[in-house]
């Protein structure tokens, strides 16, 4: 069984006249194009160590099959705004296992499609670890309460954001979390 034991965040934004080729360009522009990238979900294994991306990307081989949690968005429609978002919590005892969320939007500016995927990987911990809160606060009055409550130790968020084309070619965005023996 693989348990990944690091992990690194990168973005990218790529426009083509083809989606296939927008998705590509925009891998490109993350770094992680030349990887055969396979989906899952949300958990960052437990005592996993976060990498700068300079440092991730030095690890992955060309064709190698590759882990990742990947927010995916794109567009054909001129001046449309698309995010793609990653976020993830980790908790206070790395021992314990924390998360990783992705989101996609449509019409929303990139910090808050970012605030919004920390917020789901911070609620998803908090609801594991135990903690009280009212889910219905806004996210800094939630942080706060996670941060507080001395169980959940780093939450943050990488996204990419970025209008559609004028000219009507594919604008795709994407963000990834690479899950890394």
């Amino acid at each position: 069984m693989f348990v990944p034991t690091k992990v690194f965040f990168t973005k990218g934004v790529g426009i083509q006249k083809d989606r296939l080729g927008s998705f590509e360009l925009a891998l490109r522009t993350a770094g992680v194009e030349k990887c055969n990238l396979v989906h899952v979900s949300s958990i960052l294994p437990p005592n996993c160590k976060l990498l700068p991306k300079d440092d991730g990307l030095v690890l992955l081989k060309p064709g190698g099959i590759t882990f990742c949690v990947m927010a995916r968005n794109d567009t054909n429609e001129p001046n449309r705004l698309i995010s793609a978002a990653i976020g993830v919590a980790v908790p206070k005892d790395t021992n314990n296992y924390g998360y990783l969320s992705e989101h996609h939007a449509f019409g929303q500016k990139g910090d808050l499609a970012g605030e919004y995927a920390e917020d789901l990987a911070a609620t998803m911990l908090a609801t594991t670890l135990g903690i009280d809160f009212d889910p219905n606060r806004a996210w800094e009055e939630r942080e706060q309460i996670f941060k507080a409550s001395e169980h959940i130790f780093q939450t943050r968020n990488i996204c990419q954001s970025a209008e559609g084309n004028k000219d009507a070619l594919w604008t795709s965005v994407v963000a990834v979390a690479i899950l890394l023996p």
